[in-house]
């Protein structure tokens, strides 16, 4: 007995599917991690829970700085330890809890403060420590507009900016050899570089593409019944 073929039932797309997958790309493009992380990430299992392991970091980065613990030497490194003990853990998780959208904020929070608390420690200026907190904000702020409006920043330049987890390695390290101010000097000059020329060309390059196709639309939209009809015949010949 022949049968006729039954079709496969196709699975019904979950509709949050697709939310939960950009909910993720964002709120992980807002943590701004680093090659550090990045290559770390795939050997720490399931990680820790994000915004209680990212909170817990800053209220100890807070204690550290308010008992005086930071004095000038290695222990400067103390807050950069507690970061990446803590937050780079949380890597590997998804991102989709309830609250998971607090730890973009509270891993910027806890970089700009411990790079403050280093700097201040090791005698740093705090214009130049005012200045990088600028940059890193601005770069933050640039990437949260872009990615609301669907336009991605590439992946290089996460890598490229080097993450919070080596900015604050960074930092530590010229903190305890006594270098911070030669350090904070090169590395805000180019962090501005870098964040700066690659947003204004994606910005030029976006009103560009949308200029052209703007024109395009106007156009199409002077253009005369008859000319559209023998260029769609045109097109259609071509084809």
């Amino acid at each position: 007995m022949i049968t006729q073929p039954q079709a496969m039932a196709t699975p019904t797309p979950d509709p949050d599917e697709g939310r939960r997958r950009i909910q993720t790309a964002r709120l992980l493009a807002y943590r701004d991690d680093g090659p550090l992380t990045h290559a770390l990430a795939p050997r720490l299992g399931q990680g820790l829970p994000p915004v209680p392991a990212t909170l817990a970091a800053l209220l100890a980065i807070v204690a550290v700085t308010a008992a005086g613990l930071l004095q000038s030497g290695p222990i400067l490194l103390l807050p950069v330890a507690i970061a990446l003990v803590l937050i780079l853990p949380t890597a590997p998780r998804d991102h989709l809890g309830r609250f998971d959208w607090l730890t973009p904020p509270l891993l910027r929070g806890t970089e700009f403060l411990a790079m403050i608390a280093i700097g201040l420690a090791a005698g740093a200026p705090k214009w130049l420590l005012f200045v990088l907190v600028y940059v890193v904000g601005y770069h933050t702020y640039d990437t949260v507009y872009r990615t609301r409006q669907s336009i991605w920043p590439p992946a290089w330049v996460f890598h490229a900016g080097l993450g919070w987890e080596l900015r604050l390695l960074i930092i530590g390290v010229g903190a305890a050899l006594d270098i911070v101010t030669p350090v904070l000097a090169v590395l805000t000059a180019y962090l501005f570089v870098l964040f700066a020329v690659e947003s204004v060309t994606s910005w030029v390059r976006l009103d560009k593409a949308s200029a052209q196709a703007g024109a395009d639309a106007e156009q199409d939209l002077e253009a005369s019944p008859e000319d559209a009809l023998e260029q769609a015949t045109g097109e259609a010949e071509k084809g």
